[in-house]
């Protein structure tokens, strides 16, 4: 049973900073979305315990190659581009729906992918939605949001249908609400390489994956295509950095 904490609702001004700087902060908090099946509304609220942050096209020192926004604004990835608190929800593999709260001023195109987490409200909505066994297992529970493309599917949220709803003001969109609420800062957290992004972006010169240390719910981390050997490349030639 996870312990209950002091949470309060993210404003505008948690996720005007950079992808890095808010990624960690989200953990611990919740995403809660209600979304309206058959008439009736459906509330599933998931604690955050593993993000990504992704930096938008010109974002800092280090221009990020894993990041939608690195060729600058399309009509894919353009909430990133907007207002900070916003969801960006897209399509992978022509399949999952992932989440990321778009971050940083207008503009910027700073993203964090909501990688994984713990399903505290809705869980039996939530399993129906992944098509998961019922009575629930204990280990079903935990995958239940275990990874980017679940989690989305746990919440209900879709591309492209949802793609750009706001989680600080709450207003519905398209039968659908998201909030997103924050809990103090998390005693440990562990940060290393995103899961499965191709060539150096999915190396330790992107240390940009942050998740809660012992969490059952967080994902096991693999190489992307080529990441290895890049990573390898780097530790072999230091000039790279």
């Amino acid at each position: 049973m996870t312990a209950l904490v002091n949470l309060r609702r993210a404003t505008r001004d948690d996720v005007m900073r950079s992808a890095v700087e808010v990624a960690p902060t989200l953990l611990g908090g919740e995403l809660r979305t209600v979304v309206v099946e058959g008439g009736v509304p459906v509330e599933v609220r998931v604690r955050i315990t593993e993000v990504e942050a992704y930096h938008g096209q010109g974002t800092g020192d280090l221009a990020d190659p894993g990041s939608h926004a690195r060729m600058g604004r399309t009509a894919r990835n353009a909430t990133m581009w907007g207002e900070p608190g916003h969801l960006y929800v897209y399509l992978s593999h022509g399949i999952h729906s992932c989440v990321n709260v778009a971050c940083g001023p207008e503009g910027q195109g700073d993203g964090v992918l909501l990688r994984a987490g713990e399903i505290v409200a809705g869980t039996d909505d939530a399993a129906r939605r992944r098509s998961a066994a019922v009575p629930l297992s204990r280990t079903a529970r935990r995958d239940l949001a275990r990874g980017p493309g679940r989690l989305g599917q746990a919440l209900g949220l879709r591309y492209a249908q949802h793609d750009g709803i706001d989680a600080i003001t709450g207003e519905e969109r398209d039968g659908a609400s998201a909030e997103l609420w924050l809990a103090p800062r998390a005693a440990e957290i562990a940060q290393g390489p995103r899961v499965g992004v191709a060539g150096i972006a999915g190396t330790d010169a992107f240390p940009w994956r942050f998740w809660i240390p012992g969490d059952p719910t967080v994902s096991a981390f693999r190489w992307g295509r080529g990441a290895a050997d890049a990573a390898a490349l780097r530790t072999a030639s230091p000039v790279l950095d």
